[in-house]
């Protein structure tokens, strides 16, 4: 037992590799095949290989017994459907070649009715033959990949009843010895199946290490190393440089170097594990078993780095004024050691249990595998927990400030806590898959929530540098986009909003979607599945097209702003044109332009408009159930922009309201009144109500008149004449029609007259009425002549 056991310590050093299906990939059609022709062929022999390895698959996931063992044939699946559509998208190009060169030939004529030539015949019989074997091939990798999709739909059900069965499993307790027995004294089917599997490593590593490899191989591994240890800290130190040096002091600086610090301790780890693998695999591929165990190990790797890469980034202990998350120096410090030994201990129990898995040894040594995992994490936990605990205590007791924390950091303290409570139950209760699930789903809520708050921490501070008016990259937003400051601040937030909702909704699903073990690929696929189902693939949205849609966006914005711009500074003004008609042309044009865009967006997105029905139909009810008033103000916009009623710089008066039209919009029109106060007017208000346009005509003049009363003792001739040479004396008042005086109304309280006089514009009315009003008040003064007092009531 010992010396199996030092030989498995064997595999966990050599086997740093990443996966790679070797033993699938060649079983495809060699890609210089198909790149020495100028079309690629597929022949009948290829498609054979194609189900040959679909049927391999579908027999590896038969015999699979535990849920773990689904995970490597999934991920192989996947890759078999990259596969076929690689070979379905080049053999679309020869199918639309032979199309257009049979739309040349033409269809056959009938007997009788013309000849052809014989060598045309011939063409279009051949063209014809390749077509139908294109087509056929085409049809033939459809159904392979139907069947490999249902495959996954069926491996997902095998593994969702698989993980139901072992969650509820009820095993010994971890206190029996009966539960460790198969860990102390294996079964002899056991012992054989690591005993193939360590002659396996045997056989691979005297590949490796044959005579006149040694050198090769040994500086293989040392650069490896070396690239894992000194590359990671060169890595991290030259992106802080740039960090440090190459970006402006602010909250982009501290995020950028949070997740360069992440980044530079993923990127050197692949680096390093590809090299261990072309180390290792220079000369043959793994064999089939070690192939699997390579892919499942790799995963581990990457989940153990996403640990200790994630901590050091947030926790930044070597740096405080760089940390993101509202840490105290005491607490983080107390948490520093743990992620690393968590990782260290993950890698190499989790190690373990895959080497089970990949040789399919008994349940039981994958079941007491398990439940060492559980207790080790449990145990790591619980210990953070208590350290946490007790630095906060310290804190309290010395009266720190920071000791309160935050809302959030108590609700992962009571998570964490209680999960960690009900994994040491179910241990001690012999469910010990359930323990197992509990600690692997707490590790890797941790990755997920940890690497989404520093992706929307680095986004939310990029787009405030972004478009913020005191850097140059706003300034040059300002300048090409022709927006104010409080615009890019709208945008600012409003595309961080955007960024970090889109983020937490991807939380959310990778919570449930992933696991330890899970890599970025998979994970990124089964978010694809969810987020890209039928109603997507209907719509015809691909990923690749999502960049030209916010380049057309963006371009067709800046475009109609500076046509606009263009129309209203330089054009417009050199018509015959009045301001109200170039305004109401302006605004058209900029409507008509934004629908153009819209649609040229989702034209760029691959939106198909045969697919728009359900949104025509949706329109529709909406439109007649809320939206018909929001539509009927839509449209009657464009009829005041074409019929123009009512154009910009008018005075009308609708409703008692009575001011000039400042703007017409898509919905509403903007009326100006006399204080310079705003009211804004439906359209439809406009087109359906009586309205009183008063400079429609183009030439109305305003009325000034003025009602006095005077006492019955005075001479009313001489109050006439006063009156009308106050109005003639008056400069604004025209001279033709000439003012007048007219006799209103007698009573016995006094004698009412009104004097009325044209001025050029409706406009001026109110000032030259108090002009008048003074001068007349004024004159009257001067000749002593009273207005009439009003009658006291009994």
């Amino acid at each position: 037992m010992r010396n199996a056991l030092q030989c498995l310590w064997l595999t966990v050093l050599i086997l740093l590799i990443p996966g790679s299906p070797s033993l699938w990939a060649a079983e495809l059609p060699a890609p210089s095949a198909t790149a020495a022709a100028p079309l690629p062929v597929i022949s009948q022999s290829d498609l054979q290989a194609l189900q040959q390895r679909l049927d391999a698959l579908k027999q590896q996931i038969s015999a699979a017994n535990n849920y773990n063992q689904l995970e490597g044939p999934q991920d192989r699946v996947q890759a078999f459907i990259l596969d076929v559509d690689k070979l379905s998208t080049a053999l679309l190009p020869q199918q639309a070649q032979l199309t257009v060169q049979l739309g040349v030939l033409g269809a056959a004529p009938d007997t009788g009715i013309a000849s052809e030539q014989a060598d045309i015949i011939a063409q279009r019989a051949s063209l014809t033959e390749q077509k139908n074997k294109v087509d056929a091939t085409l049809k033939s990798l459809a159904a392979l990949k139907q069947s490999a999709a249902d495959l996954i739909t069926q491996i997902a059900g095998i593994r969702r009843t698989l993980l139901e069965s072992e969650l509820t499993l009820g095993t010994d307790s971890v206190l029996n010895p009966d539960f460790w027995s198969p860990l102390i004294n294996p079964s002899p089917d056991d012992r054989q199946r690591l005993s193939f599997f360590v002659q396996q490593i045997e056989e691979t590593w005297a590949t490796v290490w044959a005579p006149g490899q040694h050198v090769y191989t040994v500086l293989l591994v040392l650069l490896a190393l070396l690239i894992w240890t000194y590359g990671r800290r060169l890595a991290e130190r030259g992106l802080t440089w740039v960090c440090i040096h190459r970006m402006p002091e602010g909250r982009l600086r501290r995020s950028a170097l949070a997740f360069a610090s992440a980044l530079a301790t993923i990127a050197t780890t692949a680096i390093a594990l590809h090299v261990l693998f072309y180390a290792l695999t220079r000369h043959a591929p793994l064999t089939p078993v070690l192939a699997t165990f390579s892919d499942e190990f790799e995963k581990v790797v990457y989940a153990c780095v996403l640990i200790t890469g994630l901590s050091r980034a947030l926790l930044s202990t070597q740096h405080p004024s760089w940390r993101l998350p509202a840490i105290a120096d005491p607490v983080a410090l107390a948490l520093k050691p743990f992620p690393r030994i968590l990782s260290c201990a993950l890698l190499v129990l989790v190690t373990l249990v895959q080497v089970s898995n990949a040789t399919g040894m008994s349940s039981q040594i994958v079941l007491a595998g398990r439940g060492v995992i559980a207790m080790v994490v449990l145990a790591i936990v619980v210990t953070m927990l208590l350290q946490v605990s007790k630095a906060r205590k310290a804190m309290i007791a010395a009266n720190d400030a920071s000791a309160a924390g935050s809302t959030f950091s108590g609700v992962i303290f009571t998570v964490a806590s209680l999960s960690m409570f009900v994994a040491a139950m179910a241990l001690l209760t012999g469910y010990v898959s359930l323990a197992r699930f509990i600690t692997y789903e707490l590790v890797w809520s941790y990755i997920v929530l940890s690497g989404f708050y520093l992706l929307i921490q680095v986004i939310k501070d990029a787009c405030e540098h972004v478009f913020s008016p005191r850097h140059a990259s706003g300034k040059a937003l300002k300048q090409l986009l022709g927006v104010g400051d409080r615009r890019l601040d709208q945008m600012s937030i409003l595309l961080s909003g955007f960024s970090r909702a889109g983020l937490l909704l991807l939380a959310v699903i990778a919570l449930f979607v992933g696991g330890i073990g899970t890599t970025l690929g998979q994970l990124a696929s089964n978010i694809m599945a969810i987020l890209g189902g039928a109603g997507l693939r209907k719509l015809n949205i691909v990923p690749g097209h999502l960049l030209n849609a916010v380049l057309a966006l963006m371009i067709g914005i800046w475009l109609i702003r500076a046509l606009r711009r263009w129309l209203d500074n330089e054009f417009l003004p050199k018509t015959d044109m009045d301001p109200g008609m170039c305004a109401s042309l302006s605004t058209l044009f900029s409507n008509i332009g934004y629908a153009f865009v819209i649609l040229l967006t989702l034209s760029s997105l691959g939106v198909k408009w045969t697919n728009l029905a359900w949104i025509v139909s949706a329109l529709s009810v909406g439109i007649g159930f809320g939206l018909q008033e929001i539509v009927k103000n839509f449209v009657s916009g464009l009829i005041l922009l074409t019929e123009r009623p009512v154009k910009v710089g008018d005075l009308i008066s609708i409703s008692g309201v009575e001011g000039d039209i400042r703007r017409i919009n898509v919905r509403a029109t903007e009326i100006q009144l006399s204080d310079r106060s705003i009211v804004i007017v439906p359209n439809s208000q406009l087109i359906s109500q009586n309205l009183r346009n008063v400079t429609l005509g183009g030439s109305a003049q305003g009325v000034a008149s003025l009602e006095l009363v005077f006492p019955l003792d005075i001479d009313p001739e001489e109050v006439k004449d006063l009156l009308l040479n106050a109005y003639c004396e008056n400069e604004t008042v025209l001279e033709k029609p000439a003012p007048f005086v007219r006799f209103s109304k007698l009573t016995p309280d006094g004698i009412t007259l009104t004097v009325t006089g044209y001025v050029a514009s409706p406009r001026i009315v109110g000032v030259t009425k108090s002009d008048l009003l003074f001068e007349v008040l004024k004159r009257l003064g001067a000749a002593g002549i009273a207005l009439a007092k009003p009658a006291e009531s009994t």
